[in-house]
Formats: structure tokens, C-alpha cells, sequence
């Protein structure tokens, strides 16, 4: 076994079938297929089932996903522990980040990290839920997870380093129909079109937690991708309660902000493997360590 074939195989995996992981590999589909049969002669089990002209992993496959990530990462860490010794002047960050934690204190992050490294790429993939940000950090996908949560994480094997706690706010267009007041009243927003995110998501919470206290709001638009809220919200169709990450942006598009009374709040942290990290994911680790939260009001 060696790295270019754990390589090949988590490109079948990510990419969903050999065609496009050749594709994006660069090499010719008979020879990832000779290299992944090579793999399976030697560990004796099959990774893939082949149905028709696609393929399914099989539970081996499954299995080796994490070990097979955790092999190439710790090469890579190797090689750019060795290019620290000359400073830290290249590599990649690879973190997961749920989309309000993406907007902020993502920024600010990043702004700060690259100022002291600015040779290092930041790649941030994207996730949805706590648990796929935990999921994903646990399997290798990124090293790093941005998350945010209804109230503090503490998932077994991962560090934790708590940033910030982000009260929820109103969003709307200013002018009648904008409750009054700052912050605003849970009750003030009955009679009130709402634009939500799906069920599941802590912003969908707070407007369930508002209908549950009696308040007569209509739900106008349900979005599942965040970044559609705050156009529709522009549009008339409603107002949103979202994270105050969101508020700048907002008050430059010409919406209002405000808090809610009683207040709801997003605890967002930055979790990490215990296992052995790159040395720009350390970096940006310790770049973490020294974050202000950005003032949102």
C-alpha cells in the first residue's frame, strides 16, 4: 500500500465513481482502476461493489475513508513541518464551516491569519449542521470546524476553543410593518410574514419558539440556502431572524437589525483533531486564540 493509491481511492470516494476521479486525478480511467484493484489484492477485501457502470462502497471502503485520509494528512503534515523550519511561508488550511460562522468570525479570522502568513491559502468547505461539521473534522475532511450551536459543544476526540456567542436579530426593511424599538419584543412580531430555514436549524428554532408563545406570525418563505434570505428579505417578502453575523451586511444592503427580546444566542467555536495538525492549521489555531469578537450592533 502506499500514499498514491490511498490518494486514488478517496478520489473515487469524493468524486462519486472513477471517470470523474480520473478526470480530476488527470490520469486514465484503466489506470486507477489497475492501481485500485492493485490496493484490493493487497488488503484482501473489495473497497468498491461494481453495479452496472457505477460503483458503491463497500464496508471496508467505508472503513478505510478516516485511516486513509489520516495517512495522507500526516504526510503532508511531515512535509510542511519540514518547510517550517524556514518559516511558515506556504500551505493550505483546510476547515469546515457552517454558514453563518462562514461570514463571521470567519472574516476576521482569516484577515488576521493571512496578515501574519500571507503565503498560506485558506480553503473552506462548507456544512450545514453541527454534527457534519464534527463528522467531517473527525474524518479528515478539513482540520479544522467552524461551528455554530445552541449552546456550548463538547464532542468526544475533538478540541474545542470557543469564540463568541452571536445574539439572533430581526432583519427587515425599514418602514411600516418594522416593529418598533430596539431590541424588539418577541410579541411585537405578530401579524408579521417571515421568511424561515428548514427545520433543524437554530434559526429555525427561535421562529418555532415565537409561534410556540402564541405570537400569530406567517411563515412567507421557507430557504434552505442561507445566503437567499436576506434578497428576499430586500424583496418585501418578509422579515428573517438570523445570527448577527448577518447584521452588517444587512444595514448595507438598507435593512434594519435589531435584537429580540427575550434574546437568543449562537455559540460559535472552532474544533480541532487531537491528532497531529499541518503546521498552517496550528497557525491558524493560534491565530484563533487571540480573536475579539467583531462588535455587530
Amino acid at each position: 500500500m502506499d500514499a498514491r493509491q490511498l490518494e486514488y481511492f478517496l478520489a473515487i470516494v469524493e468524486n462519486d465513481g472513477f471517470g470523474r476521479a480520473a478526470q480530476k486525478l488527470h490520469i486514465a480511467q484503466p489506470s486507477l482502476s489497475q492501481a485500485i484493484a492493485g490496493l484490493e489484492r493487497e488488503l484482501g477485501v473489495p473497497l468498491f461493489h461494481r453495479i452496472g457502470r457505477g460503483v458503491v462502497l463497500s464496508d471496508a471502503g467505508t472503513e478505510l475513508i478516516e485511516p486513509a485520509r489520516q495517512v495522507l494528512r500526516d504526510l503532508h503534515t511531515a512535509r510542511s513541518t519540514m518547510d517550517s523550519l524556514k518559516g511558515l511561508r506556504r500551505g493550505r488550511v483546510e476547515l469546515v464551516t457552517m454558514p453563518s460562522p462562514g461570514i463571521e468570525p470567519l472574516g476576521t479570522l482569516t484577515r488576521e491569519f493571512l496578515r501574519r502568513h500571507p503565503g498560506v491559502t485558506v480553503s473552506a468547505a462548507a456544512a450545514f449542521t453541527p454534527d457534519e461539521v464534527v463528522e467531517k473534522v473527525r474524518q479528515g475532511a478539513g482540520e479544522l470546524g467552524l461551528v455554530g450551536a445552541p449552546g456550548p459543544l463538547l464532542p468526544p476526540g475533538l478540541d474545542v476553543l470557543p469564540l463568541e456567542d452571536q445574539p439572533f436579530v430581526l432583519v427587515g426593511r425599514p418602514g411600516p410593518g418594522f416593529p418598533d424599538g430596539d431590541p424588539v419584543p418577541r410579541a411585537a412580531l405578530a401579524g408579521s410574514r417571515l421568511i424561515v430555514s428548514p427545520a433543524g436549524s437554530q434559526m429555525r428554532q427561535v421562529v418555532d419558539d415565537i409561534l410556540a408563545a402564541g405570537a400569530d406570525v406567517e411563515i412567507a418563505a421557507e430557504v434552505a440556502h442561507r445566503t437567499s434570505i436576506l434578497p428576499l428579505v430586500m424583496h418585501g417578502v418578509g422579515m428573517a431572524v438570523l445570527p448577527a453575523a448577518w447584521a452588517p451586511l444587512a444595514r448595507r444592503a438598507g435593512a434594519r437589525a435589531v435584537r429580540l427580546d427575550p434574546p437568543a444566542h449562537l455559540h460559535v467555536a472552532l474544533l480541532s483533531r487531537a491528532a497531529p495538525m499541518t503546521p498552517a492549521a496550528r497557525a491558524f489555531l493560534a491565530a484563533a486564540r487571540s480573536y475579539t469578537p467583531v462588535e455587530l450592533d
